[in-house]
């Protein structure tokens, strides 16, 4: 059977994964909330980042990530977190701290996780920060793909740092099919980050131009409809209860408006509370049509933070490593329900987990 996506073998690239974007300071005050919290936990994380660190400690694969970070003891924090994720760090960029944040910063993300009928929040802190200053050309992106990248990752949250941001994308991407990487791309619309920057319409512009070099497009119902202006008929803002036929029309009309995009995933998450939701997943790939995972109704969720990050790096796994798009769907599925039982943006699980999970392994103690 000829696979959903052609990408490099591994033998002929020093990298399978690279990721371009910010990685955050988390601190996350666990069962309390925000404004009341006495003491919280640390850890870091970014909708691009945690999809390479996913595919270095969950699925073994080799991975770097392109950021940068003002170098004061927060960033050095923020290093020291990515070390211990395993991804190779040559590739972020130090910036002079000017002993303020005056002129560069690093990001902090508060996020509480919510539970029953109080949703998660998070209030980012991130204005002016090292990443967001990033040029186009402040890194040599042949010189990097040349060394062989199998794939690169991206997204709609690095897209909206600043404006420069996105021609950043465009160069990476650019480079990266010209070397022969496969490209994916997270939509990840974020209204707080489009608010002061011309909202919904600028997110629009945005994505739409950096779609044209996207070969595997991620994203929620509300991500393809405010990034990408593709409506979902019939599901409405609770997220209470999906159609899929609906879904299957939205792909439909991106895999005709884009045809760069050779696999396209959506995440179905229909909330019932902050701690009860069904879980599942809908992929389309130009050499196969459609393709559905497993659905898990009734997921319970710890912290759902990074669940579909760490579904986007399940996907890409699959498409890297097995052979069908119903497989990489199963594999990104289990591995955002398994990251969403554990504190944090980062995933905690191992290959053995999610290849137990994705193949219909119960939650039976393992001892």
């Amino acid at each position: 059977m000829t696979p959903p996506l052609t990408v490099r073998p591994a033998f002929e690239c020093t990298y399978d994964i690279v990721s371009l974007g910010e990685v955050m300071l988390r601190l996350d005050p666990g069962e309390r909330r925000i404004r009341t919290t006495r003491a919280f936990d640390v850890w870091e994380g970014g909708g691009e980042y945690n999809v390479a660190r996913g595919l270095r400690r969950c699925f073994g694969l080799r991975g770097a990530i392109v950021t940068a970070l003002a170098d004061n003891e927060v960033g050095r924090l923020v290093e020291d977190l990515i070390l211990q994720g395993g991804l190779d760090t040559s590739y972020v960029q130090w910036v002079d701290y000017d002993g303020i944040g005056r002129d560069v910063r690093n990001g902090l993300n508060f996020t509480e996780r919510g539970f029953g009928v109080r949703g998660a929040v998070g209030v980012s802190d991130r204005g002016n920060t090292a990443i967001a200053q990033m040029t186009a050309d402040a890194v040599d992106w042949d010189a990097l793909f040349g060394r062989g990248v199998r794939w690169f990752h991206t997204g709609g949250i690095f897209a909206a740092l600043s404006a420069t941001s996105a021609d950043v994308a465009v160069a990476a991407m650019k480079a990266a099919r010209a070397h022969g990487t496969v490209v994916s791309y997270d939509l990840n619309y974020r209204p707080s980050l489009w608010k002061g920057i011309g909202g919904v319409e600028r997110a629009r512009e945005v994505n739409r131009e950096l779609a044209q070099y996207v070969d595997v497009m991620i994203g929620n119902e509300e991500d393809f409809t405010a990034s990408l202006g593709f409506e979902v008929p019939g599901v409405d803002d609770n997220l209470d209860e999906l159609d899929t036929a609906a879904f299957r029309s939205m792909i439909d009309a991106a895999a005709a408006a884009y045809p760069n995009f050779q696999v396209i995933a959506t995440t179905l998450r229909e909330v019932h509370s902050a701690t009860i939701n069904n879980w599942g997943a809908l992929g389309w790939s130009r050499a196969h049509g459609f393709a559905q995972a497993t659905q898990r109704d009734g997921l319970e969720i710890l912290d759902r933070v990074g669940g579909g990050d760490s579904f986007a790096s399940g996907l890409a796994y699959g498409l890297m490593e097995l052979e069908s798009l119903e497989a990489a769907l199963n594999y990104g599925a289990a591995h955002g329900a398994l990251a969403m039982t554990t504190p944090g943006d980062t995933s905690m699980a191992t290959l053995a987990q999610v290849k137990k999970l994705a193949e219909g392994g119960s939650a039976r103690v393992d001892r």
